[in-house]
């Protein structure tokens, strides 16, 4: 049987192909993938979007013990209109933020002139920024404008949105800001 350029060629890339694939170890029987279904089988699945860019790529969190334990793994959402599953380099380490021994996990403080940071409580904290907030809004509130005219800002403040907020949480992140009198507020989107 006589046998062509052509046929020798796709002989060829075949058997290498087939050869290079079990060289490497790949195996495609489906009892592999069986294994890690079953290590995400005991986990709660909830959605979420991504805090990293503007684009807003919908996210799926698996968390252990019925949703209240940690994070075990963080992959795209195939059914959100915006990335359909697919996910960029920060969008897949995203399980990182959460679970990572090097994240601080309360609060950290570092008084003017201190050269050292130190751990303090929540309600301190949370507390501390009210405090100053309050100050600095009764320090730089304009109630009347030059010519008279009623404007009730504050301009020594700015605010920077989020774009992992939703409708509902940035309807209510408006709000607070412009009942302090914010007059810069920016969104994380437009930069």
């Amino acid at each position: 049987m006589p046998v062509s350029r052509r046929t020798f060629l796709k002989f060829t890339a075949g058997a290498v192909s087939c050869s290079a694939f079990t060289g490497l170890g790949i195996s495609l029987a489906p009892a592999m993938a069986q294994a890690e279904i079953l290590k995400f089988q005991k986990t709660t699945i909830t959605t979420t979007v991504c805090c990293y860019c503007a684009v807003g790529c919908g996210l799926l969190v698996h968390t252990a013990d019925e949703g209240k334990g940690r994070s075990v793994n963080v992959e795209g959402d195939p059914d959100h209109p915006v990335n359909e599953g697919a996910l960029c380099a920060k969008g897949a380490a995203m399980r990182q933020m959460a679970e990572n021994k090097a994240r601080p996990p309360k609060p950290m403080y570092r008084a003017a002139g201190a050269k050292e940071w130190k751990e303090v409580e929540w309600d301190w904290a949370y507390a501390e920024i009210a405090k100053r907030v309050k100050a600095e809004r009764d320090a730089s509130f304009t109630l009347k404008n030059s010519k008279g005219e009623t404007v009730n800002r504050t301009e020594t403040m700015v605010s920077l949105g989020s774009a992992a907020l939703d409708n509902e949480e940035c309807w209510s992140y408006q709000a607070i800001q412009r009942a302090l009198g914010l007059v810069h507020i920016e969104h994380q989107a437009r930069i």
